[in-house]
C-alpha cells in the first residue's frame, strides 16, 4: 500500500524546525526592487514577479559559483539600517507565514558594510529587525523562535573577526558561528585559528562542506576544526557503498552529527540530481541525523512547505517521516537544551500528532 497524499495546506500547517537559511537569500521580490529603487540600484527588472523568474532562472545553472553570484542584488539593498531592518522583520513573518516554530538564520556581516555601518552596528541592526519580527508573529498568533548565525566568507580575511563577533553578540541572539562561500579551493581549516578560539568561547558553529568540495572537507570539518554540524554535507555518500559505512560516514552516523540538507539548492548547484535521488532519503533511511532546509528561499524559489512537499510527491515520504527531520532539527539546534526539549514536547509533537 502506498502512504496517503499530504496535501500542500496539511503541510503548511505542520510545525517545522529550519537550520540552514541565508538572509541575504531570502528577499520577498517586491522588497529587492523597493529598497534597490530607494538606493538606485539596477535591477535585471523592477517587476518583481520577474526578478523571483530571474533569480530561479539564473540559480538553476548547476554552478555553485554562478549560483553564490545571484546575489549581487539582495546584499546591494541591505547596506543600510534601513534595508537591514525591513528585511530581517520580513525573513521572520516570512518563516512565521510558512509555519516555521523555529530557525536559525545565517548572514555574513561583512558583506553589509559597504553603506558604511560598522560590523557591531550590521549585526545590532539585524538583531532589533529580527526582534521586531518575532515579536509581530506572537502577536498575530504564530511565534517563532530565531536564532542568528554569524558567517565569515572562507575566501577572504575576516573570518576572525566574524567569530570575535559571535562571541560579543552571543548573548545578544546570536547563537553560533558558520563560514560560508565558495568551497573548493577554500578548506575550513585555513581558519584553524578562528574555530579554536570559539571553541574556547563555548561557541557552537557549523561549517559548509561535502557540497562543492567531498570527503576531505567534511573530515577537515569534523576532525580538524571541530564543528558540530554540516552545511550540507551530500558527498558523505561517497563514504557509502551498498549501505555499508566508511569509517567518516560511520562517524558522522554514531556521533548524531546533524547534515543541513537543502535538496532543492542542492539541485540547482549540482550537488544531486534530482529530488527523488538526493541523498536526504537514503541517509535518513540509514538513520543519519538529516534535517531539512530551504538555503535560499528568493534564489531557490522555495519555502519550507515546499521542500517538503517536493520530498512526499517525490521521494515518498510520509508526515512520521517529515516529523523525524523536524525532531532532529531541533536536537541539533544551537540553543539551550530546555528550549529545544520545549519545541519538540510542545509544540512539535503536538503539531504533527494532530495531523497524523
Amino acid at each position: 500500500m502506498t502512504a496517503p497524499r499530504i496535501d500542500t495546506d496539511t503541510l503548511r500547517r505542520l510545525p517545522k524546525a529550519v537550520l540552514h537559511d541565508h538572509l541575504d537569500g531570502g528577499l520577498r521580490p517586491a522588497t529587492v526592487v523597493e529598497l534597490a529603487d530607494a538606493v538606485g540600484h539596477k535591477l535585471p527588472t523592477t517587476d518583481p514577479g520577474e526578478l523571483a523568474a530571474w533569480y530561479f532562472e539564473a540559480a538553476n545553472s548547476g554552478d555553485l559559483v554562478r549560483y553564490i553570484a545571484t546575489f549581487e542584488h539582495t546584499l546591494a539593498v541591505m547596506q543600510t539600517r534601513e534595508g537591514l531592518l525591513r528585511t530581517a522583520e520580513e525573513y521572520v513573518l516570512d518563516l512565521a507565514a510558512d509555519g516555521v516554530v523555529y530557525g536559525e538564520v545565517r548572514y555574513a556581516p561583512e558583506l553589509n558594510v559597504n553603506g558604511g555601518l560598522s560590523l557591531a552596528e550590521v549585526v545590532e541592526t539585524v538583531q532589533e529587525g529580527l526582534a521586531a519580527g518575532m515579536a509581530k508573529a506572537a502577536a498575530a498568533g504564530t511565534p517563532v523562535r530565531v536564532g542568528t548565525l554569524l558567517c565569515g566568507m572562507r575566501m577572504f580575511d575576516r573570518v576572525r573577526e566574524a567569530a570575535d563577533l559571535a562571541v560579543a553578540f552571543r548573548d545578544a541572539g546570536v547563537v553560533g558561528f558558520d563560514i560560508a562561500g565558495a568551497e573548493d579551493g577554500f578548506p575550513p581549516a585555513d581558519h584553524l585559528a578562528a574555530f579554536e578560539h570559539l571553541r574556547r568561547e563555548n561557541v557552537p558553529f557549523t561549517i559548509h562542506a561535502g557540497e562543492a568540495h567531498g570527503l576531505p572537507s567534511i573530515h577537515q570539518a569534523l576532525q580538524v576544526c571541530g564543528a558540530q554540524r554540516i552545511g550540507h554535507g551530500v558527498r558523505i555518500t561517497d563514504d557509502i557503498v551498498d549501505g555499508k559505512l566508511g569509517r567518516l560516514a560511520g562517524w558522522v552516523r554514531d556521533r548524531r552529527v546533524a547534515l543541513e540538507m537543502c535538496p532543492t539548492s542542492n539541485l540547482q548547484t549540482g550537488a544531486a540530481t534530482s529530488i527523488a535521488e538526493h541523498p536526504i532519503t537514503a541517509l535518513k533511511d540509514l538513520d543519519f541525523r538529516v534535517t531539512l532546509n530551504t538555503d535560499n528561499r528568493l534564489v531557490s524559489g522555495t519555502t519550507m512547505t515546499r521542500e517538503m512537499s517536493l520530498l512526499v510527491e517525490e521521494a515518498g515520504w510520509t508526515v512520521e517521516d517529515l516529523r523525524t527531520v523536524t525532531v532532529n532539527a531541533l536536537k541539533s539546534a544551537f540553543v539551550p537544551f530546555d528550549e529545544r526539549n520545549a519545541l519538540i514536547e510542545d509544540v512539535v509533537l503536538p503539531g504533527y500528532a494532530a495531523a497524523l
